[in-house]
């Protein structure tokens, strides 16, 4: 049968424990809670924890779950240095699938897809050492060197310390942690897939998530909240917001980056959430101006009749751009920290697929037939 929308829109290839994504009703359950409990309540490491569990930890667990993150984060100096070698202008993307991939051979356990509980501890090690290499990088494009993770910080203090080499910021880690919280699973979107093709094969987890890496840093895909920051920027300021609207989106039919989801048909849960944690800290911080821009945009494009009769709504895209910059964060950043919260999705889809039969859809051929041989010379 052919899939005329392409994309494989609408074509069910596993059962899941990991989260449903309702784009009608506009809700995300994670492991049969909703994003709004996670969010409100939760850490990071419980919300990996529940993925690769299908519970949540108790207090002990935890604990024992976040030290063993922070424990298995270091990166061996040889990719440390591998890293210093590569040009300073490299996509952060691009070199987080670089090094994730060279991981694997410091792993003596990298080829061994069997065994769930060598696959768990994999996760944990990837978890932590995917944030390790996103600040590590950030410092030696700049010509600064790399901090060591430190073993008595969560995910997200770790990742502020090791960009910075201060004492994280507690607004700042808070806001960090919320938005892996809202990032860390998302149904079968496309890095996932990606993620699970390659497992079904049979290969290893770090294959498994460099497919996943590469598919991410997509601007359709995970590349698409610093697109919306990098369109705010060009607005540039709140007066601007109606002017640039019709000029570029009514007139020049351009898409306005982050409003719109392939899935939801209704506001996006993970973007109401970012968007009150978004006006929060531009108070708290003074910065109003993106948080402006942005909500003045999101409510001119839901007073059109364009965006009404297709149920376009701001995504986790869109204000999760605001948030991230207002925390000085560098765009190009913005995907990579995207990686370090879906880590946790990814890796819980793989042992899921792990066993798991082939990944062979079909195609449908709309080429020509029963072409004729002809020599080359008579071409």
């Amino acid at each position: 049968m052919s899939n005329k929308s392409g994309g494989l829109r609408g074509v069910v290839v596993a059962d899941t424990t990991t989260s449903l994504v309702d784009g009608e009703n506009g809700r995300l359950i994670y492991a049969g809670y909703s994003i709004e409990d996670l969010a409100e309540h939760s850490t990071f490491e419980e919300v990996a924890y529940l993925l690769w569990h299908n519970r949540l930890p108790t207090a002990a667990e935890l604990e024992a779950l976040r030290s063993q993150i922070a424990s298995a984060a270091a990166v061996p100096n040889t990719v440390l240095a591998m890293m210093e070698m590569l040009p300073k202008k490299s996509d952060p993307m691009a070199v987080l699938r670089t090094m994730v991939s060279a991981l694997a051979h410091f792993d003596p356990d990298s080829e061994n897809l069997t065994d769930k509980d060598v696959a768990l501890k994999k996760a944990v090690k990837l978890t932590g050492q995917i944030t390790t290499l996103c600040a590590a990088w950030d410092r030696i494009r700049k010509g600064q060197n790399p901090v060591p993770p430190r073993v008595d910080l969560n995910l997200s203090e770790n990742f502020v310390y090791m960009l910075t080499g201060k004492s994280p910021d507690a607004t700042a880690a808070h806001a960090i942690d919320t938005y892996m919280v809202l990032l860390a699973e998302h149904g079968m979107n496309a890095s996932t897939f990606s993620s699970r093709v390659t497992t079904a094969t049979g290969s290893d987890m770090h294959s498994a998530v460099v497919s996943a890496i590469g598919t991410l840093k997509g601007p359709s895909h995970g590349g698409a909240n610093a697109e919306a920051m990098r369109m705010f920027l060009e607005i540039g300021s709140p007066d601007n917001v109606e002017p640039w609207f019709k000029r570029e989106v009514k007139e020049h039919e351009r898409r306005i980056m982050g409003i719109g989801h392939a899935i939801y048909k209704a506001y996006d849960p993970r973007a109401a959430i970012l968007r009150t944690r978004a006006e929060a800290l531009a108070k708290t911080t003074g910065n109003t101006a993106w948080f402006e821009i942005a909500d003045k945009l999101a409510n001119i494009a839901r007073g059109d009749n364009f965006f009404i009769e297709r149920k376009l709504y701001p995504n986790v895209d869109y204000y999760s751009a605001i948030v991230l910059y207002t925390l000085e964060l560098d765009v190009d950043m913005f995907t990579p920290l995207f990686a370090m919260a879906r880590i946790a999705g990814w890796t819980a889809n793989i042992i899921e697929q792990m066993g798991g039969r082939l990944i062979r859809p079909d195609s449908n051929y709309v080429g020509p037939m029963s072409l004729k041989w002809v020599a080359a010379d008579q071409r």
